[in-house]
């Protein structure tokens, strides 16, 4: 982030009745920034416990089950509470019914901050690293900019950055419901594969939410999607159908003229015709597979779009801070180095899909799975067996993933993970193989830990403990992105 120092003026909404629904980060966030600004804010939560928190910072509760929508000027909605499947939340149909707007906080950074420009990114998969990647070129060209919505700071605790600053927003299914004026800039869609299903009554739903990105674009903005998927392309083709915005496609399974493409290993660039390689992925051990590549393709495009001109030296500057972008937390996340043997922390991949991405990405694994199983397990992993040396298996799936592995892959019920992690570490090493360590659980982490961030950094504890382990920010050459 390139910070500015100043907060968003929200100064519009003083001596307005807004109701807040939802007071999780978003929502206080929310509701603290409208009353700095005057509003009259009546704040809510179905949880007691977030009530009191509330209450304890000055925000005194209004049961707003009780509160008469037709004297109340908007309701700021946590994307979280349901709108419409698979219910509709009672005070979500009283305000309704009143005609009481309804949106969330992102739709309110959009018209506070009306001069700056935005990127927004969405799909099933990979926002958060290309919102991340995208913000982190920005940064390293000296662009006023910030990431925020579905990831770091919530929309109304994000500086404000002027005309010439960039808001690069992650943006879920349940978000893009609440945006009914938003506008974006460069808007992205990276991909779609079933999800939240129940959240929108069904696959049709879950893709209309989607494509709500592209809404009130127009020829002066741009559009960037990613066609590997039969949703995604069909969204392609209608935008690009209707002259909505400036299109640019993305691929990593195939020639893409007139997009960006991943051809041999290399990004290319072909919105001009000329089929430009731009940068081998062999060279970001920070970003492995197929899947990492549409993030990269897809970052270098949104970067390119809102500079809209783009010199060699701002050409060299993109390129180069990706090769220092040093990756997400728990995504693939190269904790370092022990001789050859990489150690490689997944631990947000809790379903088989997650980790087929990562599997895919590296051979001769010693992989480090288990926890609270998801449904459906990893008998889907099948066809990516053959990578894996051996698999060290943790936590209440253990006995199920040794059944479904045995025959397969080599298995050690290690337990819990520091264990793993040495079991793991320790035969890798006799074997001598160029190698990876994985952790790449296809599963919930409860059982043993508070959240999966909670696991990856457990993980990285018991990585750093072992005799001759390099961390990845040292063994990378100086200037190197921590």
């Amino acid at each position: 982030m390139t910070a500015t120092g100043n907060m968003l003026d929200l100064g519009n909404y003083d001596d307005q009745a807004i109701a807040v629904l939802g007071l999780g980060v978003s929502g206080m966030s929310a509701a603290s920034a409208l009353r700095r600004a005057g509003a009259r804010v009546l704040p809510w939560d179905d949880n007691e416990n977030r009530r009191n928190g509330a209450a304890a910072r000055g925000l005194t509760p209004c049961d707003l089950a009780a509160a008469e929508f037709a004297d109340i000027d908007m309701l700021v909605l946590s994307p979280g509470i349901p709108q419409g499947h698979p219910y509709t939340h009672p005070i979500v149909a009283r305000a309704r019914d009143a005609g009481c707007e309804i949106l969330c906080d992102i739709e309110l950074l959009t018209r506070v901050a009306p001069d700056a420009r935005y990127i927004g990114i969405t799909g099933t998969n990979g926002k958060s690293t290309t919102t991340a990647l995208t913000g982190h070129i920005l940064s390293e060209l000296g662009v006023a900019s910030t990431i925020g919505g579905n990831i770091g700071a919530p929309a109304l605790s994000l500086e404000a950055l002027g005309t010439d600053g960039v808001y690069v927003l992650e943006l879920s299914s349940y978000q893009l419901d609440l945006l009914p004026t938003a506008v974006f800039d460069v808007a992205v869609l990276l991909n779609i594969t079933p999800d939240h299903l129940d959240r929108h009554g069904g696959m049709a739903g879950y893709v209309a939410a989607k494509r709500r990105i592209f809404d009130g674009q127009t020829a002066a903005q741009k559009a960037i999607v990613g066609i590997d998927d039969a949703h995604s392309r069909a969204i392609f083709d209608e935008v690009g159908a209707r002259g909505l915005a400036t299109m640019t496609p993305i691929s990593t399974r195939g020639t893409c003229p007139g997009g960006i493409y991943l051809d041999d290993g290399w990004i290319i660039d072909d919105r001009d015709g000329n089929a430009e390689p731009i940068i081998s992925m062999r060279t970001l051990p920070a970003l492995p597979g197929d899947h990492n590549a549409q993030n990269v393709a897809t970052a270098y495009a949104a970067v390119t779009a809102i500079l809209e001109t783009v010199s060699p030296d701002d050409q060299a500057g993109i390129i180069a801070a990706i090769a220092r972008f040093p990756g997400l937390a728990h995504r693939q996340e190269l904790l370092g180095t022990k001789g050859s043997l990489r150690f490689i922390n997944d631990s947000k991949a809790t379903n088989a899909e997650a980790v087929a991405h990562a599997l895919a990405a590296y051979d001769n694994i010693y992989w480090i799975a288990g926890g609270i199983a998801k449904e459906g397990g990893i008998s889907s992993l099948y066809p990516l067996f053959d990578r894996v040396r051996h698999a060290f298996l943790i936590g209440e799936a253990a006995a199920d993933f040794e059944a479904t592995l045995k025959g397969r892959i080599a298995t050690t019920r290690s337990g819990d993970l520091v264990t793993a992690t040495q079991q793991a570490a320790d035969l890798a090493t006799a074997d001598g193989d160029d190698a990876v360590v994985l952790l790449s659980p296809a599963c919930a982490s409860f059982d043993q830990f508070s959240s999966f961030e909670a696991r990856g950094e457990a993980f990285r504890e018991a990585v750093m403990a072992i005799p001759g382990f390099v961390p990845h920010a040292i063994a990378n050459a100086p200037g190197s992105a921590a």
